[in-house]
C-alpha cells in the first residue's frame, strides 16, 4: 500500500484527530451572536475516543469558542433536550475546559495526525472566508492522502479549500452538507416566529447551491435524516443530527 492510502493503519499507535470547531461571530443576516453546534463536536468526540483515538480540539484563531444556544441541551427552547452525548461533554469539567481553550488552527502538525474534522454551527457561513490557516490545513489533509472531513455548516470549508494546483478540492467530489430543504425549514421557522422579514433568509448563502456551482456532486438524504459519504478520503456530514454518521465513515476508513 501507498503510504498516501487513507486505508492504511498505524500498527500499535493511536489514531489522532484533529476536531475544528468555529470562533465566535456575528451573523451579518440576523444581527445574532453565533457560533459552533455542540452535538457536530460532541457526538464525533464521543465515537472516536470509544474506538480508542486521540482528539485534540482547535479553531481557526484560537482561545474560547461558543455555542450557538439551540445546541445547548440546556437551553429554554428545549431544541436539543434529548442530546445527553452533549450534556455529558458539558457537564465534565476536563471536557468542557478543551472548548474554552482551543488551539489555533496554526498549530496543528498535519504528520502528526490521521484526520483532520472540522464541525459546523452557524459561525463557518460568517468567519470561515477569511480563516486561511484552515483553507490550507484541510487542503494539505487531504492532499497527504489523510482524511479530512467536515459537517453541516463545517461543509463551508470546501468553498475555500483548494489543492497546490489551484484547483478547488471540492471539485468532482460526492459531497453532502446542509440541504436547501433544511435551510428552507429554517427560513419558514424565523419567519413564523417573526425574528426575519419573509426577505431575508438566516443564512448569506446556502452549501448545496454553492457546492452545486463549484461542481461537487451534491447528494443528501431528506430533511433531518442523519448521512455522511466519503469520497476517498474526503468525508462529509449532512447535518447536526450526522456527527455519529461522519465519525462512523472516518472509523472505517483508518480502523481501530
Amino acid at each position: 500500500m501507498s503510504l498516501r492510502d487513507p486505508n492504511v493503519v498505524r500498527k500499535n499507535q493511536a489514531k489522532r484527530i484533529a476536531i475544528v470547531i468555529a470562533n465566535p461571530a456575528v451573523s451579518t443576516t440576523t444581527g445574532w451572536p453565533v457560533g459552533f453546534w455542540w452535538s457536530e463536536l460532541t457526538h464525533p468526540y464521543y465515537a472516536f475516543v470509544e474506538a480508542g483515538y486521540e482528539v485534540e480540539i482547535f479553531s481557526p484563531e484560537g482561545g474560547a469558542c461558543v455555542a450557538d444556544a439551540m445546541s445547548d441541551p440546556r437551553d429554554a427552547s428545549g431544541y436539543s433536550a434529548s442530546d445527553l452525548i452533549s450534556m455529558g461533554f458539558i457537564a465534565t469539567a476536563k471536557l468542557a475546559g478543551l472548548v474554552s481553550a482551543t488551539q489555533p488552527v496554526s498549530a496543528i502538525d498535519v504528520a502528526r495526525f490521521d484526520a483532520i474534522v472540522v464541525a459546523g454551527g452557524q459561525a463557518p457561513m460568517f468567519n470561515f472566508e477569511h480563516a486561511i490557516d484552515l483553507h490550507r490545513t484541510f487542503a494539505a489533509f487531504y492532499e497527504a492522502g489523510k482524511i479530512a472531513a467536515a459537517l453541516c455548516h463545517g461543509v463551508a470549508i470546501l468553498k475555500y479549500a483548494r489543492l497546490q494546483s489551484g484547483e478547488l478540492l471540492a471539485k468532482g467530489k460526492t459531497v453532502t452538507g446542509f440541504a436547501n430543504v433544511e435551510e428552507d425549514f429554517a427560513d419558514n421557522a424565523v419567519w413564523d416566529l417573526g425574528f426575519l422579514p419573509r426577505d431575508k433568509h438566516v443564512m448569506p448563502w446556502r452549501i448545496e447551491d454553492e457546492l452545486k456551482r463549484l461542481g461537487a456532486n451534491y447528494i443528501q438524504s431528506g430533511l433531518w435524516r442523519g448521512f455522511a459519504v466519503r469520497d476517498g478520503n474526503l468525508v462529509t456530514g449532512q447535518q447536526n443530527f450526522s456527527g455519529g454518521e461522519t465519525a462512523q465513515q472516518i472509523i472505517e476508513a483508518l480502523g481501530r
